[in-house]
C-alpha cells in the first residue's frame, strides 16, 4: 500500500506546503485571483513587482499574445511598496496567503530603500528581487546581465532581513555567472527565469504592436519552457547546495515535475493564469496526481532527480543523434530508412534510405591477375539473373 503523497518543500531558508507558488507580474498585486483559487493552498503568492514609489509602467499596448505565450511590455507598474502595505496586503493576510514580495529599482539604492520599507511585513515570508529592470548607472543596461551589478543589488535588498530570492534573466552569455553573483551577495533563492526578449510588428500597419515601440518586450509562456528547464538544470549542476525556484511556462502539473527534476524546489504559474485564473490550483492538482500515478511519495525526491540518473544515454523512444541526419536529408549510402531513424531503431543491416538493397561487391579478382589499368573503365558487372517464366496458363474446362 501505497504511503501518504507528501508535498512540502522548502525554498532555502523558507518552508512551504507545496512547491506551487503564483509568478510575479501575473496575478496582481493582491487578492486579485482569490475568487478562483483558495490563496492559503498554494505554496505562496509571489505579487507583482514593486518599487519604492510609484511607477505608471509603459504606454498602451502593452501585451500581444504570441502563437505559444505573450509579449508584454508593462513596464513594472505599481503604487509603490507603501501603498501596497495599506491596500493590498491586508486581503492576502486575511485568506491565510504566505506572501513573496517582489522589488525592483532603477538605482541600487532604490533597492535598498524598497527593502527596508519591508521590514515586519506581516505574512510576507520571502521578497524576490527583480533584478530583470534598467540599471540607471549604468547606461539602462539590465541589473541581470551584470554580476557585478546584480550583487549589488542583492545586497542593497539585505535590509529587510528577509530570505532573499533573486530573480535572473535568462538574456545572458553566462547565466551561471550572474547567479555565482547573486549567491555570494547574499541570496537564498535562484528564481529562473525571466522573459526572453521579443517583438513583434504589425505588417498591414507596419508598426510595433506593443507601445514599448523599438525597446520590444518579454516573453512568456509555454515558448521559454525548456529555456527555463536548461536555466534551472545548469544552475543545480553548477551550485548544487542552492536553492532554486523554476518559471517559465508553467501550465500543467507535469511542466512542475519537468522544472523540478531538472533541479527546482519549487515553481512558479506565471502566464498560464492569463488563461486561466485558476491555473495555479490546477497545476498543484496535476503534479500532486502525477506523483500518484508514478508511486512517488515525497515530492522532494524529484529535486534533480535528472543528475542523479545512472543512465543519461537516449532512450528508445526519442531519435537517436543520427536521426537528425537522416531524417529530411538525402540518402548517404548506408543510412537508415527515414522511418526507422525516427523511431531511434537501427538500421536493417544492408540498405539504403527507403530500404533498397545495396548494389553486390564485385567478385574477389583471382592472384595474379592484372588490375585495371589508371583511367580505364572498370570491368562490367555480370548481368544479374534472369527470373523464371512463368507457368504457362492452364486452360479452363
Amino acid at each position: 500500500m501505497r504511503g501518504q503523497l507528501s508535498l512540502r518543500t522548502t525554498v532555502g531558508s523558507v518552508s512551504l506546503p507545496n512547491p506551487v507558488l503564483t509568478a510575479s507580474g501575473t496575478s496582481g498585486h493582491g487578492a486579485e485571483l482569490a475568487p478562483y483559487v483558495d490563496l492559503s493552498t498554494l505554496g505562496a503568492v509571489t505579487v507583482k513587482s514593486l518599487a519604492a514609489t510609484a511607477w505608471d509602467g509603459n504606454p498602451a499596448p502593452r501585451v500581444h499574445e504570441t502563437p505559444a505565450g505573450m509579449l508584454n511590455s508593462v513596464g513594472l507598474q505599481g503604487p509603490g511598496v507603501q501603498a501596497w502595505l495599506e491596500r493590498d496586503l491586508p486581503a492576502l493576510t486575511e485568506r491565510g496567503a504566505r506572501v513573496v514580495a517582489s522589488i525592483w529599482g532603477r538605482r541600487v539604492e532604490d533597492f535598498g530603500r524598497a527593502a527596508a520599507m519591508l521590514v515586519g511585513a506581516p505574512g510576507v515570508i520571502a521578497l524576490e528581487v527583480n533584478v530583470s529592470c534598467p540599471n540607471l548607472d549604468d547606461r539602462s543596461r539590465m541589473f541581470a546581465h551584470s554580476p557585478h551589478a546584480t550583487g549589488d543589488a542583492v545586497a542593497a535588498a539585505g535590509l529587510s532581513g528577509l530570505p532573499l530570492w533573486v530573480k535572473l534573466s535568462p538574456n545572458v552569455p553566462d547565466l551561471t555567472e550572474i547567479a555565482a553573483a547573486a549567491l555570494h551577495a547574499g541570496a537564498e533563492a535562484l528564481v529562473l527565469v525571466n522573459t526572453l526578449l521579443g517583438m513583434s510588428i504589425d505588417p498591414a500597419r507596419r508598426a510595433y504592436r506593443l507601445g514599448s515601440g523599438p525597446g520590444g518586450g518579454g516573453l512568456s509562456g509555454p515558448a521559454i519552457r525548456p529555456v527555463a528547464v536548461r536555466a534551472v538544470h545548469d544552475c543545480r549542476a553548477a551550485f548544487p547546495d542552492a536553492a532554486i525556484v523554476g518559471v517559465g511556462g508553467v501550465s500543467r502539473g507535469v511542466d512542475a515535475v519537468e522544472m523540478m527534476l531538472a533541479g527546482a524546489d519549487a515553481v512558479e504559474v506565471g502566464t498560464a493564469t492569463f488563461r486561466d485564473p485558476r491555473a495555479p490550483a490546477k497545476v498543484l492538482r496535476g503534479l500532486a496526481r502525477w506523483c500518484r500515478w508514478h508511486g512517488v511519495d515525497d515530492v522532494r525526491t524529484l529535486v534533480g532527480a535528472v543528475h542523479r540518473s545512472v543512465d543519461r544515454t537516449t532512450t528508445s523512444d526519442t531519435a537517436g543523434p543520427t536521426a537528425d541526419v537522416w531524417v529530411g536529408t538525402a540518402a548517404a549510402p548506408g543510412a537508415a530508412p527515414a522511418s526507422v531513424a525516427a523511431e531511434g531503431r537501427p538500421a536493417p543491416p544492408g540498405t539504403l534510405h527507403g530500404g533498397t538493397p545495396p548494389p553486390p561487391p564485385p567478385p574477389p579478382r583471382p592472384p595474379g591477375a592484372p588490375g585495371p589499368l589508371a583511367g580505364s573503365a572498370p570491368p562490367p558487372r555480370p548481368a544479374p539473373p534472369r527470373p523464371a517464366p512463368p507457368p504457362p496458363e492452364r486452360s479452363q474446362p
